[in-house]
């Protein structure tokens, strides 16, 4: 609001026979800078150290440069547009490897034909809701601190369903690669898969840390689960 506020007060100040068509001249000296930009920034000058350690922890944590932040960003819109259908390829594929954990799903734990697993409205609606998780951490990538205690606070919450084991979260990495190969197709190409896989195994592994934290909070080892709900 300061540079709008600034252009003003001089529009207001000039008096009328002064200048060029009644507005008043400005000073020497006062003309902006070759290249001003905004609020006095320049082309060329580099950004604040504050700035710049922002993007060296958004780096240090996720393992993302700015330019691959930038490409996956672009890349997950087309993801965005088809997020039901990318989420269930995710499970069906993860349930052919796993087959475990689609016991653990009550609404479709007994289903056996990819077909109907496909067609299944409470698969359709859990995979959106992981999607709608997964949007929100790729949309923020680039502020750590925000998608660390989202993702930490998911992983907590799964401490509630019974036999869900920490380590279950990275079974769905290649599941998700899978399925953003299938929805993008020729766009995902060997750079797109780099930098998906980068963050894929940063956001699970972020999950982890958060049911880890949680059962470490209530006395639970790894190895062992206490009795729970499925889930639905």
């Amino acid at each position: 609001m300061g540079c709008l506020q600034s252009r003003h007060t001089d529009a207001v100040e000039s008096k009328p026979g002064s200048g060029v068509n009644g507005v008043a001249a400005k000073p020497p000296g006062k003309q902006p800078a070759p290249g001003a930009v905004g609020c006095g920034s320049q082309k060329g000058v580099p950004p604040t150290r504050e700035f710049s350690d922002i993007n060296q922890k958004n780096y240090d944590e996720t393992g993302l440069s700015h330019r691959q932040v930038f490409s996956l960003k672009q890349s997950w819109k087309g993801i965005k547009r088809k997020m039901e259908e990318t989420g269930v390829e995710m499970f069906v594929r993860l349930f052919k490897t796993n087959s475990d954990l689609q016991t653990l799903f009550q609404g479709f734990k007994h289903i056996q034909s990819d077909d109907e697993l496909r067609s299944n409205e409470a698969l359709e609606y859990h995979a959106t809701l992981v999607m709608t998780t997964l949007d929100d951490a790729i949309t923020h990538i680039d502020n750590y601190e925000f998608v660390r205690q989202l993702l930490h606070k998911t992983g907590a919450s799964h401490i509630k369903f019974e036999g869900f084991h920490p380590d279950n979260f990275m079974q769905m990495r290649e599941p998700f690669l899978e399925a953003v190969r299938v929805t993008l197709g020729d766009r995902y190409t060997e750079n797109m898969q780099t930098i998906y896989t980068i963050a894929i195994t940063f956001i699970l592994q972020q999950l982890i840390d958060g049911i880890k934290e949680a059962m470490q909070a209530k006395g639970i080892t790894t190895g062992a689960h206490p009795a729970g709900s499925v889930i639905s």
